[in-house]
């Protein structure tokens, strides 16, 4: 909610009158802990007062939850909502999956706040697959047979989706979060820009998959897997979504990386990545004399280190100004 002017009765004006949203701090004590939290408060625009506007006291309401939550690192409603649809389980299944008793995730629902404990258990089946179906084998027995095997089936082909090493599952979500749209053939190409700027400034990978030279250009095959059926259209995955919360698993200078490539490459599309890439000396060799069919030629981490140092010595890769740079000078020679 912003500052700004609206209408509505005030008592002591005793007519229709504007008002103005004024921002304010008030203390709670929570559990035996005071806590800050910022709420609005509405006054008359002519006579000072404070006036009852309906609905933000609802509002005041639920952002303190919101705050008091993101402050104490506990899940939200919507992640419990998001847990439920993606393992297409009610809220009484789910209860018993997690091996909680069988209302306590309807009373999550109405609003009551979990206990860290419990907290930790729905977070960690929200990020980890593997760990979701753990928790399904364990309560099995209290599961409906129809409940537990369509849990498990969505359990097993995510765990079996996810093909991928944890460091790439976090940065392909880090950037699908940053970036508004990304098809799969500009993520190909973004992961490999990323790879490279990262083996020159840190000097050891950022990932541990090998890309290949596919005919249009790098490729990580387990990647294109999980994102093939949106062939040439904006990936729109909420699976991914699970993830936003292992962003801390991130540091500071593999953000900053993923960061200079969305700043830079991120502003161009799959087909103009791809020409960029088309011609640097990576995919050209490992290409070499391949026919166009034949997809599958490492392209080393290597060779992707020796062509991104010469590009960092004549253009620096540590600036998105440095990269566009070098963006530039590749598509104004593959246009001559």
């Amino acid at each position: 909610m912003a500052d700004g002017k609206n209408t509505d009765f005030c008592t002591v004006c005793r007519r229709e009158t504007e008002y103005m949203l004024r921002e304010d701090t008030v203390q709670k004590l929570i559990r035996g802990k005071e806590y800050s939290f910022k709420v609005y408060h509405a006054f008359c625009s002519e006579c000072g007062e404070e006036m009852d506007i309906p609905g933000l006291a609802d509002y005041n309401m639920q952002s303190i939850d919101r705050q008091y939550r993101q402050m104490e690192n506990l899940v939200s409603i919507d992640d419990i909502k998001k847990l439920m649809e993606i393992y297409h389980l009610g809220k009484a299944p789910l209860s018993y999956a997690l091996g909680f008793g069988e209302i306590t995730i309807t009373r999550y629902l109405y609003g009551q706040i979990p206990s860290r404990e419990y907290s930790d258990i729905i977070r960690r089946a929200l990020t980890s697959p593997r760990y979701m179906n753990e928790q399904l084998e364990k309560n099995a027995d209290k599961l409906g047979i129809t409940a537990y095997r369509k849990a498990k089936k969505a359990a097993r082909e995510l765990t079996d989706a996810f093909g991928v090493s944890d460091k790439m599952l976090v940065a392909i979500s880090y950037l699908f979060a940053q970036m508004q749209e990304v098809t799969p053939l500009a993520l190909q190409k973004l992961l490999y820009f990323v790879q490279g700027i990262y083996l020159v400034l840190v000097g050891t990978p950022f990932f541990e998959e090998d890309c290949q030279a596919w005919v249009h250009g790098p490729v990580y095959e387990n990647v294109y897997n999980l994102f093939k059926n949106f062939k040439y259209n904006p990936i729109e995955d909420d699976r991914f979504a699970v993830f936003r919360e292992r962003f801390a698993e991130l540091d500071q200078t593999e953000k900053k990386v993923i960061d200079l490539v969305i700043d830079s490459f991120g502003l161009y599309s799959g087909k103009t990545l791809e020409r960029i890439t088309h011609r640097e000396q990576p995919w050209l060799e490992a290409r070499g004399n391949t026919e166009p069919s034949a997809s599958r030629e490492i392209i080393t981490k290597a060779a992707i280190k020796t062509y991104f140092e010469e590009v960092a010595g004549r253009y620096g890769v540590d600036s998105a100004d440095g990269l566009n740079a070098y963006i530039r000078a590749q598509l104004s020679s593959s246009s001559s």
